[in-house]
């Protein structure tokens, strides 16, 4: 934070990303309210995040190929317009295939958005600062999710709807586009690879670092499994718990949540900072397990709440150790595309679980769903040792400068 242009973007895209996790509870207790399925919420988180899987690579080669600070100030005008077109659909109860078109265009400007994003924070700091920058970004991302959900509950009782809530959200991404006007981004070296080349680099970064490859593999196969229950949180809350995704209660659980998911992210710059992240990926996932099967297993509010918190502590403690390990790895001048990799793993291979569990979950319940979540868990704390692979191939354990 003694910086002051990463100070700058972070403070402005902390108040953006409030709004963004307003619309990311409100939309899916909107939807489920609206149709009380499962499996139409899971194809609004695919409209929001199935773009990923497509876009996610073009993205990066564009973020490594043009200037970073103008195509993010572009894609966050994107989502802002759409955002407003899903307040407009949402204040008239507009057809649900109408309300998916508005929101896939806010998860295709958020897809863009993202390798471009990733790369350009590290770009802010000196690389000694880079693990507290990670950690600081995973805090700014869980900060806002413990934000996001104590507005909707503080405003709900006082009549604010949903497309209120929306307005709100395409408000806040003014703050980035003024922060981005006010910062100025180191100049990089741009991508010189020239037609197919340019797509397949990412894949050949992953295919010649073990590590990377390893990394990638297991966040894909952990957002697949493992995480589906996030996007499917109303009818786990209600059909675990007993939660009415309307009522305050709900608002406080996904808030409770998402302030461990928080706390998770910061320790590992702060508690844990020093040791060995590679040790830590291990550790977190074992500790996820755990933490799932006794949220599986809880029956009512006051268990579901704090286990709730070991869920959210556990889960981004992981994913930003993971991060932290892949950023390492990488020049400046790769990570825009090879970062697209990262989130086509992360967000990408989410909302393919989601439809693929959706219906399942309407059909058998949802606490069946966070104990193969809990098992997958512990199988991918044997699989990711990246230490060991570090070991056998140490002449790729760095970056090429």
């Amino acid at each position: 934070m003694s910086h002051e242009q990463f100070r700058r973007i972070f403070v402005a895209s902390f108040g953006s990303n409030i709004g963004t996790w307003i619309q990311n509870v409100v939309l899916p207790i909107y939807i489920y309210n609206r149709t009380g399925k499962a499996s139409v919420v899971a194809l609004m988180i695919l409209a929001q995040m199935g773009p990923l899987l497509l876009l996610a690579i073009p993205a990066g080669v564009i973020a490594d190929s043009v200037d970073r600070r103008t195509w993010l100030s572009s894609m966050q005008t994107v989502m802002l317009v759409f955002s407003l077109v899903l307040a407009a659909l949402a204040r008239i109860d507009a057809p649900i295939w109408a309300l998916f078109l508005a929101q896939l265009g806010v998860g295709i400007g958020g897809a863009l958005n993202m390798p471009a994003w990733s790369a350009l924070l590290p770009s802010l700091v000196p690389p000694a600062d880079l693990p507290g920058a990670m950690s600081l970004n995973s805090t700014l991302i869980n900060g806002s999710r413990v934000i996001g959900p104590i507005l909707v509950a503080l405003f709900s009782p006082l009549g604010a709807q949903a497309w209120h809530f929306f307005v709100f959200n395409a408000a806040t991404y003014l703050l980035v586009v003024w922060a981005l006007q006010r910062t100025t981004v180191s100049t990089h070296q741009r991508d010189s690879s020239r037609g197919w080349q340019r797509f397949t680099f990412a894949f050949r970064v992953a295919r010649d670092r073990p590590v990377v490859r390893r990394l990638i593999l297991t966040l894909a196969l952990y957002s697949l499994i493992s995480l589906p229950y996030i996007g499917l949180f109303p009818a786990v809350a209600e059909l675990n718990f007993g939660i009415d995704d309307a009522s305050a209660a709900y608002k406080w659980l996904y808030a409770t949540w998402a302030l461990g998911a928080a706390l998770g992210g910061l320790a590992l710059g702060t508690i844990f900072v020093g040791r060995d992240p590679r040790v830590m990926i291990r550790w977190g996932f074992a500790a996820n397990a755990v933490a799932m099967v006794g949220f599986a297993a809880s029956r009512s509010a006051v268990p579901a709440f704090i286990m709730g918190f070991a869920v959210g502590v556990s889960y981004f403690f992981t994913t930003t150790a993971m991060s932290t390990v892949l950023q390492g790895r990488l020049a400046a001048h790769e990570r825009g595309r090879t970062m697209a990799l990262w989130f086509m793993s992360f967000g990408g291979t989410v909302p393919i679980g989601n439809v693929l569990f959706g219906p399942l979950v309407d059909r058998y319940g949802a606490r069946w769903l966070l104990f193969v979540g809990a098992a997958w868990a512990l199988a991918l704390a044997w699989w990711c040792d990246t230490r060991t692979l570090d070991e056998r191939f140490p002449a790729v354990a760095q970056p090429k400068a």
